[in-house]
């Protein structure tokens, strides 16, 4: 389990900080700080209400009804909270950021776990379906010249092409969006020459 990313009470002064700008619904405060972080910290209603509550019960924010939503506002008595602890408050600023680049390595980390084990598990698909199709070829050495077997060793080389294709253009994919540089252009290719040759091959196997 990752550290907290707020020590103990921390949380409740960055709420606060938080509706200074202007009044908030709690799930707005849950945005806020999921967007802050790049969506490496996103806290659960079960984590914001109750600090919400205690806040109110405190006199430092308001509660108003909007709608179905309550809408929380800092009071006089939380802007003076703030002012008061404003040193500490830099500190948990400090803490934040660096929660978040922890967060974000931890993320890094593990996309970059799964991307080995596909590429693994694509390099053992890959093999068993080229060792399938040179058993085949060797029945049809035994075999001589059935059409069966040849059917079937024919159909070995298909599949192992386009389990090889798959993994080399799948791998390069990931790549690419872990690097940011997928375009919507690309994938435009991808479709393109995937639909013209499904479009030959239809043709060829029908002709």
């Amino acid at each position: 389990m990752s550290p907290a990313v707020f020590a103990h009470g921390h949380l409740r002064l960055y709420l606060l900080r938080l509706l200074v700008d202007r009044p908030m619904h709690g799930y707005e405060m849950i945005q806020a700080l999921t967007e802050q972080s790049g969506g490496t910290y996103a806290p659960s209603p079960g984590t914001i209400y109750p600090r919400l509550g205690k806040l109110e019960e405190e006199g430092l924010v308001t509660k108003t009804a909007d709608g179905r939503k309550s809408v929380y506002a800092i009071t006089e008595a939380g802007r003076a909270e703030l002012e008061a602890r404003e040193p500490e408050l830099q500190g948990i600023e400090s803490e934040f950021t660096d929660s978040v680049r922890r967060l974000a390595d931890e993320v890094r980390a593990s996309v970059n776990d799964a991307m080995r084990t596909l590429k693994a598990d694509l390099a053992a698909a890959a093999r068993e379906a080229r060792a399938e199709a040179k058993e085949a070829a060797r029945q049809t050495t035994r075999l001589g010249d059935d059409p069966r077997t040849t059917q079937r060793v024919l159909l070995h080389e298909a599949e192992a092409a386009l389990t090889d294709f798959r993994a080399d253009v799948r791998e390069e994919l990931r790549l690419a969006v872990g690097e940011d540089r997928l375009s919507r252009e690309t994938v435009r290719v991808l479709l393109d020459g995937l639909g013209e040759v499904r479009r030959r091959l239809v043709q060829d196997l029908r002709s």
